[in-house]
């Protein structure tokens, strides 16, 4: 696999993971009782623990997705 391949490759992860964190973030800031009563129909949580629980895996996916794809990514465009 050459590099230029590699590049598109994490080009591509980078911009559709970094388009969901976008949207996530955006929903939970904007419309915040919209998404608890969504996921409050399927799992019976209150909203204290909901909160914590959906900002600890926003932050988690934001972690992941600059450790694993922005940081490649921007590697590459380094090296190539």
């Amino acid at each position: 696999m050459d590099i230029q391949t590699l590049r598109a490759f994490f080009m591509w992860c980078t911009i559709i993971n970094g388009g969901l964190l976008f949207f996530w973030t955006v929903m939970l800031i904007l419309v915040p009782d919209l998404v608890y009563r969504m996921q409050s129909r399927w799992f019976p949580i209150p909203r204290n623990t909901f909160d914590i629980v959906i900002y600890s895996f926003l932050g988690l996916f934001k972690i992941f997705f600059i450790i694993f794809n922005a940081v490649p990514y921007i590697a590459l465009l380094i090296v190539g």
